[in-house]
C-alpha cells in the first residue's frame, strides 16, 4: 500500500482546476465555490427587497414627510428600481439551482455588481436639479456594494479588479449623461470622477480582500492534496469523518476519498495513538484484500502527518439505503431480497477471511449502477473492520482500543452490546435490522436514547415486519428476518451464504431482477450521479 502521507506544497506541475493567486478559473476548491454560489443566490433576494424598500420608503419620505404631494408620482427612478427588483430576483432564481456551474454563477455576479452600479448612478444623477454644483468626495452604494461582494462573494483579484472599476466608473457616466441632457453643470470632467475617487479607493480594498481570500483557498487546495490524490468536493460527512470526490494525479479514474480526524479517535494520548494506527493499518491491509464485487474497492490508505486516517475508495453511483428508504418509503419484498442476496455475497467472503464488519446499516449499503447493471449493492466501511484473528474479543478493535463503542446502537447485535466474543453472525444481526428497515421504513426497535435503545435489543422481542409494513411480506421472509433478529447467535443463521440460500427459497409473489431494476432506474434516478456516503 502508499506510504504515509505527507501534506506538502503544489508541484510545479499543477493540474488544471488550481489557479494562481490571479488565474483565470478556481480561486477556491469545488465545494466552497459552491457555497459562494449559495450565498450569492441570497445577495440577489436581499437585493430585490432592498429595491423595492428604498424606492417605496423615497416616496413615503417626500410625499408625507417633505409635504410633497408631487412625491407619490411614478418617475424615472420606479423604472430603474422595478428593472432591479426584476433583475434581482432573476439572479435569485437562477443561481439557487444546485446543477449550475458555481465559477459561471460568480462571473455572473460580477455583471450583476456592475448593472445594479450602472442603476444606482443614473437614479442617483438622472433627476439632478439643473444648476446643482455641489461635487464633493464622497462614498456612495456603488462603492459599498464593491465591498461587499468581494467579502461574501469572493472572485480572483483579476476579475475583482476588472468589475469593481467598470462598476465605480458608473458614477461618473451617469454624471456625464446628466451634464448631456442639461440637467447638470457640474463644471470640467474631472470633476465626475474627483467627486467619486472614494469609491475607486474602496475598489482597491476590494481587490485586496479578494488577494487574501484567493490565497485562503490556496492554502485549502494544498491542504487537500493527499498523496497521489486531489481532494475536491465534499460528498458527505457523518459520525466517522468526512467523504470527498478525489482525482489522482496521473489516472482518469474518479475516487472517493474517507477522511477520518484524529480527534474523533478520542484523546487517550500519544501512545494509544500509536496502537490505534498501527491496528488500522493492519485492518485496512486485510479489508483491501476483500475482491467481492459487492465489497466497495479499496484502492489505498494511509496516515497523515496530523495523523487524519484517509481510505481512497471507488467513486459510486447511487444511493445509499438509507436515503433510498426516507425518499421512496419501503421496499417490495421482491427488491428486499434481491439486495440482501447481494450483501450476504459480501459478508460472506469477509467472514470467511475472518473479518466482521461490525457497523452494518443502511447507510453503510450503497445501491446503484455498474455499468449496465442497476439496483447493484455495495457493502461499505470495510476499513474498520474487526479481526476475529485475535481471539475474537472486542478489546482488539481500534475502535474500542480507543474508547469508542463500535457499531451503530439502532442495528447493534446483543452480543456486541455485552462486549461477548463475536462472530459473524453479530452482522448477521446488524442485516436483519437493515431488511426490517426496508421492509417497513421502520426500526426494530425505537427509544429516546441510544441506552435505552440497545437495553431493547438485548431484553424485547420484535414485533414481526409482516405487522408493521404498508406492503405485502411474505410469511417466509418474516420468519427469516426474525430469526436473523434472535438475542443468541447460535438462534441465527449459521452463515451469510446460509442466508442467502433461504432468501432464493422465498417466492415474494412479484419478480424483480435486472429489468425490473433498470427500469426503476430510468424512472427515478435517469442522470448519473456519483455520491460517497460517510458512517
Amino acid at each position: 500500500m502508499s506510504k504515509p502521507l505527507r501534506i506538502g506544497p503544489v508541484p510545479p506541475s499543477t493540474p488544471a482546476g488550481v489557479s494562481r493567486a490571479w488565474g483565470v478559473r478556481h480561486a477556491l476548491p469545488e465545494d466552497l465555490l459552491r457555497e459562494a454560489s449559495r450565498r450569492l443566490s441570497h445577495i440577489g433576494l436581499l437585493g430585490a427587497v432592498l429595491w423595492t424598500v428604498g424606492v417605496g420608503s423615497d416616496h413615503l419620505v417626500n410625499a408625507w414627510v417633505l409635504g410633497n404631494p408631487a412625491g407619490l408620482e411614478l418617475g424615472s427612478a420606479d423604472v430603474i428600481g422595478g428593472a432591479s427588483v426584476v433583475l434581482s430576483l432573476a439572479l435569485f432564481l437562477y443561481a439557487r439551482r444546485s446543477n449550475r456551474d458555481p465559477q459561471f454563477i460568480l462571473d455572473l455576479g460580477l455583471v450583476y455588481l456592475v448593472v445594479t452600479a450602472f442603476a444606482l448612478g443614473n437614479m442617483t444623477h438622472w433627476t439632478a436639479a439643473p444648476g446643482w454644483r455641489t461635487w464633493a468626495p464622497m462614498i456612495s452604494w456603488i462603492g459599498v456594494c464593491c465591498l461587499l461582494f468581494a467579502s461574501i462573494v469572493p472572485n480572483t483579484p483579476g476579475k475583482t479588479l476588472i468589475a469593481g472599476l467598470l462598476a465605480a466608473s458608473m458614477n461618473p457616466l451617469a454624471m456625464l449623461v446628466a451634464r448631456a441632457r442639461g440637467m447638470w453643470d457640474f463644471g470640467p470632467t474631472k470633476n465626475a470622477f474627483v467627486m467619486h475617487y472614494p469609491d475607486y479607493v474602496l475598489v482597491g480594498v476590494a481587490v485586496a480582500i479578494s488577494v487574501v481570500v484567493t490565497r485562503l483557498g490556496q492554502q485549502v487546495i494544498r491542504a487537500r492534496e493527499m498523496g497521489s490524490y486531489r481532494l475536491g468536493e465534499l460528498l458527505g460527512r457523518g459520525g466517522m469523518g468526512e467523504v470527498y470526490r478525489a482525482t489522482h494525479r496521473m489516472l482518469a479514474r474518479p475516487a472517493a476519498i474517507k477522511l477520518i480526524r484524529p480527534e474523533v479517535l478520542g484523546e487517550s494520548g500519544p501512545e494509544a495513538a500509536k496502537v490505534a494506527v498501527s491496528r488500522f493499518r493492519r485492518e485496512a491491509d486485510a479489508a483491501a484484500s476483500l475482491r467481492s464485487p459487492h465489497t466497495v474497492e479499496l484502492y489505498d490508505f494511509g496516515v497523515a502527518e496530523d495523523q487524519t486516517l484517509y481510505f481512497v475508495m471507488e467513486l459510486l453511483d447511487g444511493m445509499d439505503l438509507e436515503t433510498l428508504v426516507r425518499q421512496k418509503g419501503p421496499l417490495p419484498a421482491a427488491r428486499v431480497i434481491f439486495i440482501l442476496r447481494q450483501v450476504c455475497e459480501s459478508l460472506e467472503e469477509a467472514h470467511r477471511r475472518g473479518l466482521i464488519h461490525r457497523d452494518i446499516k443502511p447507510a453503510n449499503i450503497h445501491l446503484g449502477r455498474l455499468g449496465l447493471r442497476h439496483d447493484f449493492v455495495k457493502v461499505l466501511d470495510f476499513g474498520l473492520v474487526k479481526s476475529t484473528a485475535a481471539g475474537g474479543s472486542l478489546e482488539h478493535s481500534m475502535e474500542t482500543g480507543v474508547g469508542m463503542t463500535p457499531g451503530t446502537p439502532a442495528y447493534l447485535a446483543p452480543e456486541m452490546a455485552l462486549g461477548e466474543r463475536v462472530d459473524g453472525r453479530a452482522d448477521l444481526y446488524s442485516l436483519g435490522c437493515v431488511a426490517y428497515y426496508l421492509l417497513t421504513g421502520r426500526l426494530v426497535f425505537e427509544a429516546g436514547t441510544p441506552i435505552q435503545l440497545i437495553a431493547r435489543h438485548l431484553h424485547d422481542a420484535p414485533v414481526p415486519p409482516s405487522r408493521r409494513s404498508e406492503l405485502p411480506v411474505p410469511a417466509a421472509l418474516d420468519e427469516l428476518v426474525l430469526a436473523c433478529l434472535a438475542k443468541k447467535p447460535e438462534d441465527r443463521p449459521p452463515s451469510a451464504a446460509a442466508l442467502a440460500r433461504s432468501l432464493a427459497t422465498i417466492d415474494a409473489g412479484i419478480r424483480w431482477d435486472e429489468e425490473q431494476a433498470m427500469r426503476w432506474w430510468q424512472v427515478n434516478q435517469p442522470a448519473s450521479g456519483s455520491t460517497g456516503a460517510p458512517s
